[in-house]
């Protein structure tokens, strides 16, 4: 079947850079949405599965640059590849302050390593047709990894409940200076694939797949953290926990999650007809963590 061409929204362009950032955890406790294990541990598995995944990114899009033959579309994906290099090491990090706090997490991103580096890392196939077939699956697969990326960008740049219950000002800043590039590169990876192929049934597969490994390293993640929180006893999450938390706003709901599943498998989909770029450009403008910890 063919395929619609999306339509982006006009004048949402920007120049992507990659920012230096700067993050002092010394005063950020174990349970940082305070009296919330959780929701804490919830959002803590970004910081178990970004700097894996994130590298990840950079290899697949390096590998990708050569068949790119759009000069404006190369410099978005170099300008992409440089702040997704960051994202990756402002998570890995948090990870030293984890184990000060007594929750290791090293059997967690052994696995988490595992499925990046192995399973969806380079195979040995013959150079043509195999080879560009294994590259356009992942770029197709990062595609969609970047719709959830930027959806929870936005959620978290307007996740006001978060400020109302005293969550750390550190751990918000990285999460929203993080969210904020999310949603001002949202159209990069999508782009890339409609650049490089733009099949919608590669499109719909490789959706199926990249929400089915978020869904399940995301709750094994959670499981993990509760369960070796040296200040819980016995905790078991669940999804109902997940559900309250959405509806109080302090994690993104689970209706909007679910809207958004058939925005990205729209013909019609675009990256840029969601979130808010000069919302997005305005938090980074401000964020301490951005502009040298001040």
């Amino acid at each position: 079947m063919s395929n619609t061409q999306p339509a982006p929204v006009a004048s949402e362009h920007v120049e992507l850079k990659a920012r230096k950032v700067s993050f002092d955890w010394e005063e950020t406790p174990l349970h940082w949405v305070p009296g919330d294990p959780f929701t804490t541990h919830t959002i803590n598995v970004l910081h178990l599965l970004l700097p894996a995944g994130e590298r990840w990114f950079v290899h697949v899009y390096k590998q990708a640059l050569p068949y790119v033959t759009d000069d404006r579309l190369r410099e978005d994906v170099i300008g992409f590849i440089g702040q997704e290099a960051i994202h990756s090491q402002a998570h890995d990090d948090v990870l030293p302050h984890l184990r000060k706090l007594g929750l290791d997490p090293t059997p967690y991103t052994a696995q988490v390593d595992w499925f990046f580096e192995k399973l969806l890392g380079d195979r040995t196939l013959p150079p043509g047709r195999a080879r560009r077939w294994w590259l356009m699956e992942r770029v197709a697969m990062i595609a969609a990894i970047e719709h959830y990326t930027a959806f929870l960008g936005d959620w978290v740049l307007n996740a006001d409940a978060l400020d109302r219950v005293g969550a750390d000002p550190t751990m918000l800043d990285l999460l929203r200076w993080h969210g904020a590039e999310e949603v001002e590169h949202r159209s990069v990876a999508f782009e890339l694939f409609m650049h490089l192929d733009g099949g919608y049934r590669r499109r719909a597969r490789t959706w199926a797949v990249a929400f089915g490994g978020l869904a399940f390293f995301w709750q094994r993640g959670v499981r993990f953290f509760m369960e070796n929180d040296p200040s819980l006893f016995a905790a078991k999450p669940s999804l109902a926990d997940f559900v309250r938390r959405g509806r109080r706003g302090v994690l993104p709901s689970t209706p909007a999650m679910l809207r958004s599943v058939p925005r990205y498998l729209s013909r019609s989909y675009h990256p840029s007809q969601e979130g808010d770029t000069a919302q997005a450009l305005a938090y980074l403008a401000s964020s301490p963590g951005a502009n040298g910890g001040r």
